[in-house]
């Protein structure tokens, strides 16, 4: 009776492998949606979009996007961790995916389990603005107008968890100065304050400030990458004009759900090579200043590294800000 019990086990544990092994090779047979943490429109979905419609080309299945909004990501991040781990909910998520731990006190998920990597996308450089109206023409002059007049500046950000607030407050620790900080719900109405003079600085990916940098509605006072970027190749980095180790970059990758078959992921990993390959994909990041990640870093040991090295990084920040959402 004991063997035959155990027989019927085994043959139960072949046959879900079995399933597990057909499913993977039909992969996939009908629409698979990309989670968005974002509203549609902000630069998560702009990237989102154009990698769905990419991808979807070598899949050979719809890509749809499913924004989903709410507590700087992790209501979407909670929803993929508990979806079906079959290959048909995937997820994109910039730094919130990092910070998150710092952030909430009561995450259902947890970033480094709860997930299938699959890879890195794009990286976004930052870029430091002042208002037309703010005084400090160059990155020198804020500085000593800073340490001069401390929290009377007026510091935008786009929300809790957000990259811009990631940027102002290691830009803070850097100058050694406490600015008065304006959160706002999503770049947009950030951008909004700092245009129309409401606010005097504001830290936000190129996505978003480079048509208003060109078109000269603002004061540009460097970019936050360590190493200049190609969009604005003559813009000098903060770090090489005073504010040494500075670097802050969004930074996005694309997740499944804890449990997706191996032969999924791989799948799925090479439709997103193919899509950051793609003309169309690599012209329309050009032209927002993204800048898509080497064949390295596409990898799904290189995406979990990483997301552990920046919860590493900015943990300790975070909490040393006393930024915490619950």
């Amino acid at each position: 009776m004991k063997l035959n019990k155990a027989f019927a086990f085994s043959l139960t544990a072949l046959a879900v492998a079995w399933a597990g092994t057909a499913m993977a090779a039909d992969y996939p047979t009908r629409a698979i949606s990309l989670v968005v943490p974002f509203a549609a429109g902000g630069p998560t979905d702009v990237v989102a979009r154009t990698l769905g419609a990419e991808m979807s080309k070598e899949l050979g299945q719809p890509v749809v996007i499913e924004n989903r909004l709410g507590a700087g990501g992790t209501v979407a991040a909670n929803s993929v961790a508990s979806a079906k781990p079959d290959g048909y909910t995937l997820f994109i998520h910039h730094n919130g995916m990092a910070t998150a731990t710092a952030l909430y006190n009561n995450l259902k998920y947890d970033p480094l389990k709860s997930f299938e990597y699959i890879g890195e996308v794009v990286d976004v450089p930052m870029t430091l603005l002042g208002s037309k109206a703010f005084p400090p023409n160059t990155l020198a002059e804020l500085i000593e107008y800073a340490k001069a007049n401390g929290d009377k500046i007026n510091l935008a950000n786009a929300g809790p968890g957000a990259v811009s607030q990631l940027c102002g407050s290691l830009l803070q620790q850097a100058l050694g100065v406490r600015f008065t900080t304006v959160p706002y719900q999503g770049t947009a109405p950030a951008m909004a304050a700092l245009l129309g003079d409401q606010v005097d600085i504001l830290c936000d990916q190129t996505t978003q400030t480079i048509p208003h940098i060109e078109a000269d509605k603002v004061k540009f006072y460097g970019v936050t990458t360590s190493n200049r970027i190609q969009k604005l190749p003559d813009a000098p980095t903060l770090d090489e004009q005073g504010l040494k180790g500075f670097e802050v970059k969004v930074w996005h990758g694309i997740y499944a759900p804890a449990g997706t078959p191996d032969d999924v992921v791989q799948k799925v990993n090479a439709a997103l090579k193919a899509a950051l390959k793609s003309p169309a994909f690599t012209e329309r990041m050009s032209a927002l200043g993204a800048e898509i990640v080497s064949e390295e870093r596409q990898s799904p040991e290189s995406l979990q590294n990483w997301v552990k090295s920046e919860i590493d990084k900015w943990t300790p920040i975070l909490k040393a800000e006393g930024m915490n959402v619950n």
